[in-house]
Order: structure tokens, then C-alpha cells, then sequence
């Protein structure tokens, strides 16, 4: 820090030589005392307005740089996420979807996606009704996967840069609320319908969130790295045909 303010002054010491020898030059060639000063002056009263200007601009550039660093690495752990947990859960409540058959078909994504595809997409999921039923689903197993992947979750909800991604912040406590309600019970067979329908209400909470995150996230690496999304695409978690073999 020291070596910082050392070199700050050293510079700032450079550049008023540096200009006190080009006024002086100035009056050693054109002589004209009067005209140096009100030069000076005005340069003076427009040091402000310069200043202004200059702050603004930089601390936009350095605002949209940060913005653009901390993106980055949100996408970066949201992509941690789906890679070991979220690309399970979407298989995993497959099996609860009593109308998967369509999802299939409007979630297929493919090379030739492009911005208007995914938006599509992302638009069919908010506006779809989907119908979730619990029984005769392995909710036991569920609820064991969700309770392994526990400390993954929280360390999720301590990274910082996530906790600025209200979507994703949603779909994490809509899963451990799932997680809790499962772990809450001892036995998941023999539930009455009116805890199956219950359960089946926090599975769509987080089903809808999930998918949308996970469109959103197939169009950030459609965008930004090809050669991951080629492999995500083969490994379509919502495409039961899918094939990692290229």
C-alpha cells in the first residue's frame, strides 16, 4: 500500500513539472503573460466539469466489468449445480409428470436453438400447467439423494455471488423446503392423497424454477461456450433419446 501512495505522488509531482514547463515555454515563445493566465483560468474553471465526466465514465466501465466478472462466476457455480444435482432432479421428477410426453417434445433443444427457441421455451414452462402426482413414485428415494446432496445445497446458499440471482436464490429454498418436508416424515408409504397432493405442490414449485434455470442456463452456453453445450445438449436430461456418443 505503501509502494502505491509512493508512486501515486511520484506521478503527481511528474505531470505538474511537466505542465509548469509547458506554461513556461508557452511565455518564453509567445510572451504574452495576460493571455497564459486567462488560458489557465479557464482550464481551471472546467477542471470540475472534467472531473465529473471522467468519474462517471470510469466508474460506469468499471460497474459494467464487475457486473460482467460476478456473472461469470454465477453462471460458473450454476453450472456446478446442474452438473451433480440439478440434471438429476430433472430426471428424477420425470417419473412425477403426468404430462412429460410434451415436455419431451417442446424441450428437445438441438444445435440449430437459437434466442428466440430458448425464450420460447422458458415462456411454454411459465405458462404450462403441469400435473404432479406422488403416487406410485419412489419418494423415498428422492428424499435420500436430496438429503446426500445437503451440504452441497448450503454451500451454495454461502456463495455470494448466487444470493444476487433472485431465480436461482428461489429455486434453492423451494428445494430445501421440499427437502424438509420429506425429511420431516419417517415413512413416505401409506401417506393419505391429502399429503401426496401436498408434496406434489412443493415437486412443482421447484420443478418450474428448475427447468427455467436450466433453459436459461443451456442459452449461456450456447452463447458463450459452444463446445459445453454441444456436450449438454447429448446429455439432454429433459430428452430421454438423448446420447453422449457424437
Amino acid at each position: 500500500m505503501q509502494n502505491f501512495y509512493l508512486k501515486t505522488a511520484n506521478l503527481a509531482w511528474f505531470l505538474l513539472i511537466v505542465s509548469l514547463l509547458l506554461y513556461s515555454l508557452d511565455y518564453l515563445v509567445f510572451g504574452r503573460a495576460g493571455d497564459l493566465v486567462s488560458s489557465f483560468l479557464g482550464n481551471l474553471a472546467f477542471l470540475p466539469v472534467y472531473v465529473l465526466f471522467v468519474t462517471l465514465i470510469i466508474e460506469r466501465i468499471l460497474k459494467e466489468r464487475e457486473k460482467l466478472v460476478m456473472m461469470r462466476k454465477m453462471n460458473m457455480a450454476i453450472g456446478v449445480f446442474f452438473s451433480e444435482v440439478g440434471a438429476t432432479l430433472l430426471r428424477d421428477f420425470s417419473g412425477f409428470l403426468t404430462d412429460y410426453a410434451e415436455l419431451t417434445v417442446r424441450l428437445a433443444v438441438t444445435m440449430r436453438w437459437e434466442a428466440k427457441d430458448f425464450a420460447d421455451a422458458k415462456d411454454f414452462i411459465l405458462n404450462q400447467d403441469f400435473n404432479v402426482d406422488c403416487r406410485g413414485n419412489d419418494l423415498s428415494g428422492l428424499k435420500n439423494f436430496l438429503m446426500g446432496e445437503r451440504q452441497f445445497f448450503l454451500g451454495l446458499l454461502e456463495n455470494p455471488n448466487l444470493l444476487e440471482h433472485d431465480e436461482f436464490t428461489d429455486l434453492l429454498w423451494a428445494v430445501f423446503h421440499l427437502m424438509e418436508e420429506l425429511a420431516a416424515r419417517e415413512r413416505l408409504d401409506g401417506l393419505p392423497q391429502s399429503d401426496l397432493d401436498h408434496l406434489a405442490l412443493d415437486i412443482h414449485r421447484v420443478y418450474k424454477i428448475l427447468m427455467r434455470q436450466w433453459v436459461q442456463y443451456m442459452y449461456h452456453l450456447k452463447s458463450d461456450y459452444p463446445y459445453l453445450y454441444s456436450l449438454a445438449v447429448r446429455t439432454n436430461p429433459m430428452n430421454p433419446d438423448a446420447s453422449v456418443e457424437v
